[in-house]
């Protein structure tokens, strides 16, 4: 079986003016046009190529990556709108396709957006759409706290940053748990903070240094031991002290040197906080 939206390892079985005629172990065969040929090749090679429709919606073979795959989530750029929808830039010499009934907001050329490529079962089309919330499901988790996780950043808010986990679930990232430049469309490492009663997930960036509810505690030690073991705030430190210093939230800081006390990892002074 050949498959149009994914990449696809086919055998080499003839050349002809027009390219490379790959096929399958079912005798599927499709073009590899010339512009896509390898420098070395010989009959009878494998080769990795991504299947994709034409401009005459015939499917066809590329050795060109883009920046999406079926199933997938990615953060793509606007090039075109005209009467029938919005077309986007995917990597590939063909555009990708979001109809106008799949837009969230009508999209506007030059803008960028967080779409989903899926397969159109009437008319077997690749085609993309930016409402991601309906290919997100949260019901059936395969995932626990402190497991590590790939996100991709979908946008921000005033509570913090929202992102989709494994390409499945949806999360946020509390404001109070960023501590570093990050915008729409970053694919990042990430951990699971906390699964709530509603199967909402809360995520964190930097990886628990041991399995506490206070994952702000290991942040901490690695920048008291970046500091020599010792850092000039408090639990009555001003707060914007606090947020210049470490980039957490006075309550979150708070929290984390807590923790951090109970384990006799720190001691608390009039004039800082010290490690032990």
């Amino acid at each position: 079986m050949i498959y149009i939206g994914q990449k696809n390892t086919l055998t080499i079985l003839r050349q002809t003016d027009p390219g490379l005629y790959l096929g399958d172990d079912e005798d599927n065969v499709i073009l590899l046009p010339n512009k896509y040929i390898p420098e070395d090749f010989k009959i009878g090679d494998k080769l990795s190529v991504f299947v994709y429709l034409d401009h005459e919606e015939r499917p066809v073979a590329t050795t060109i990556e883009p920046y999406i795959n079926l199933n997938e989530f990615a953060y793509l750029r606007c090039e075109d709108v005209n009467k029938y929808g919005a077309f986007l830039d995917w990597g590939l010499e063909k555009q990708l396709f979001v109809p106008f009934k799949e837009q969230a907001r009508p999209m506007k050329v030059g803008r960028w957006y967080i779409v989903y490529l899926y397969l159109d079962d009437k008319t077997n089309r690749l085609v993309a759409s930016s409402k991601t919330n309906k290919f997100l499901n949260n019901e059936n988790l395969d995932i626990k706290a402190f497991d590590e996780v790939s996100i991709l950043v979908t946008h921000l808010t005033d509570k913090g940053a929202n992102v989709i986990i494994n390409g499945k679930y949806k999360g946020l990232i509390y404001l109070e748990d960023i501590f570093e430049d990050i915008r729409t469309g970053d694919r990042l490492t990430a951990y699971i903070k906390k699964i709530r009663p509603d199967n909402k997930i809360d995520v964190v960036l930097q990886a628990p240094g041991y399995k506490s509810i206070e994952p702000n505690a290991q942040f901490i030690l690695d920048e008291l031991k970046i500091a020599g073991g010792f850092l000039p705030l408090h639990d009555k430190s001003n707060p914007d002290a606090i947020k210049n210093e470490l980039g957490l939230s006075k309550k979150s800081f708070k929290k984390a040197i807590g923790t951090l006390y109970k384990n006799k990892q720190i001691l608390i002074k009039e004039d800082g906080i010290e490690l032990i």
